[in-house]
């Protein structure tokens, strides 16, 4: 299986990115396609001392930065030979089975959507963050690529969500939430309303409106919802994440008698660490591609890379994408036996 990389996205590439493929290569036996300035990649693997096995190199001579209109990933020159670019048409046109990037989300949503195309009966893709909570892992539909939904939109969310908890996190049935101001059906907009009665009526696991402090406390398995909210929500969970280590560094290790409970404490503290660690899930798949695209953070180092590399590989294996197609499929076809 060949994963496109691009070695140019992120704070930290490309060394973090080469370091993160030539792990997944060992661990996970993928071959990757490093996509970007060949001369500079290939000085950086030997300067680092990279074994070259199961590593090609595509040469790309920009790179899309943040500031950049994310447009430019499908327009024509100077942008259409940027290392993301390079990888969206290795993954196009079938040289590689997935696409990984830690570069800008807009140009990874708008590649994902119109170089790559979208699944069948897909209206819009979704992009969807892995996060922690008290039982363990969760997903958010949408991450911020749709500002603006109707609700057949977040019933199609929903079946993508719960076909990736299935089929790579191995949740049987998982339990759908419709994030709201409020538990009860008459609460919300009207996206609200008529999503609440499509997911009603679905077949889903749904468990009705749910409340964005009870999300991380285990209540959902997939929270939906449209991608301006969805955003705010993230950004403000990050956020809290933050506070709550900065919090803990400063209150539990900050004076002499605080380090000795500290010390007590460690197995405890290590293990939320590596709940509320992103380097862990390792990116956020966009659902609804007709390809296999995943999204790195930003900040990404080579653990990171390594893990969203991970999922790019189940993803292809478990062929979620086909899955995915026939549950949307059924869902539309029921839809239109009930009107």
């Amino acid at each position: 299986m060949k994963i496109a990389v691009d070695a140019f996205g992120g704070d930290n590439a490309p060394d973090e990115v080469i370091k993160g493929a030539a792990d997944a290569i060992k661990e996970y036996n993928v071959e990757v396609i490093l996509t970007g300035d060949e001369h500079k990649i290939n000085e950086r693997i030997k300067a680092l001392g990279i074994d070259r096995t199961g590593i090609t190199v595509e040469n790309a001579d920009g790179v899309i930065q943040i500031e950049d209109n994310p447009m430019d990933i499908r327009r024509s020159k100077p942008k259409e030979n940027c290392s993301m670019g390079r990888a969206f048409a290795l993954v196009n046109d079938g040289t590689a089975d997935a696409f990984v990037s830690a570069g800008s989300t807009a140009a990874i949503v708008v590649g994902g959507t119109m170089v790559a195309g979208r699944l069948k009966g897909i209206k819009r893709p979704a992009l969807v963050p892995i996060m922690p909570s008290t039982d363990g892992l969760y997903l958010l539909l949408d991450g911020g690529a749709n500002s603006e939904c109707r609700p057949e939109m977040l019933l199609q969310f929903a079946v993508m969500g719960s076909v990736y908890m299935e089929k790579i996190m191995g949740i049987s049935r998982p339990r759908v939430g419709l994030l709201n101001i409020g538990a009860e059906e008459e609460k919300g907009r009207e996206l609200e309303h008529g999503a609440y009665e499509l997911l009603r009526d679905s077949g889903l696991n749904f468990v009705g409106n749910v409340e964005a402090r009870d999300v991380p406390l285990g209540a959902v398995d997939v929270i939906v919802t449209d991608g301006f909210t969805g955003n705010i929500y993230l950004k403000t969970v990050e956020g809290m994440g933050k506070f709550m280590k900065k919090a803990l560094k400063e209150d539990i290790f900050g004076g002499g008698l605080s380090k000795i409970g500290a010390l007590f404490s460690m197995k405890g503290i290590k293990k939320i660490s590596r709940q509320m660690d992103y380097r862990e899930v390792g990116g956020s798949p966009l659902l609804g591609s007709a390809k296999p695209v995943f999204k790195a953070h930003g900040s990404s180092d080579a653990l990171a890379f390594k893990n969203a590399i991970r999922q790019a590989k189940e993803f292809v294996e478990k062929d979620v994408n086909s899955e995915i197609a026939a549950a949307v499929a059924a869902i539309c076809s029921k839809s239109k036996e009930d009107n």
